[in-house]
């Protein structure tokens, strides 16, 4: 791990010393998320309610640039130089690189009428099955660890291959058995573990980017 992203974990701890305890498990969570970006895997990212706000908002940070500039690859910008030479100018200095992530939450023709037709709390490993491939990574977002339709997700990418992260409160629930990379936020109160959450998954965004880009 380079000095800059590992300085960003200290600091990270110095202001939330509270979270020191899954400082190790964020650790391995930007690790195994570089490694699977590296080899042209992706994130699957799921939750219910707050959580499905915080799997879109962990998208949005991941799919864009967080705080790097994350320029476009060179050999990118050279194919759009010789395909539109007036327009290259714009398209480099607008497009990001991204780390490709897809929050399952938002496809609401898909899973209105998944939820309309099928059984609802298959819903998200309805989505892993389509869109899940070995070395990609399911992120479940729950603050129980046992909402059902984010376990039965992760208990279907297991059985696919991909690596399986959880955000989840103290206790960890049923999630603690399942995944591979528990990161149980140190409260049983609902409010308190997703305000936990929100720096967790933003230091592992900042991780992935340090890691991943050159400023």
């Amino acid at each position: 791990m380079k000095e800059r992203t590992i300085k960003l974990l200290d600091d990270f701890i110095t202001r939330k010393p509270d979270l020191d305890s899954v400082k190790s498990k964020i650790t391995d969570a930007i690790e195994s998320i570089v490694k699977c970006v590296q080899a042209g895997g992706k994130l699957l990212v799921c939750g219910n309610g707050g959580s499905a706000a915080d799997s879109e908002h962990l998208a949005g940070e991941f799919n864009k640039s967080f705080i790097l500039k994350r320029k476009i690859d060179e050999s990118v910008q050279n194919s759009i130089k010789e395909a539109y030479p007036d327009d290259a100018d714009y398209f480099i200095a607008n497009l990001q690189q991204g780390v490709p992530t897809i929050p399952l939450v938002s496809f609401c023709g898909f899973n209105t009428a998944y939820l309309n037709d099928c059984e609802p709390k298959m819903l998200f490993a309805q989505g892993v099955n389509a869109l899940g491939k070995k070395g990609d990574i399911l992120i479940g977002i729950s603050t129980s660890g046992n909402s059902a339709n984010v376990l039965n997700a992760i208990k279907l990418a297991k059985v696919l291959g991909l690596k399986t992260i959880a955000l989840t409160g103290e206790t960890g629930g049923k999630m603690r058995d399942e995944v591979d990379i528990l990161i149980n936020a140190p409260s049983k109160i609902v409010y308190i573990i997703q305000e936990y959450h929100l720096p967790i998954y933003h230091i592992i965004c900042l991780g992935v980017e340090s890691e991943l880009f050159i400023e």
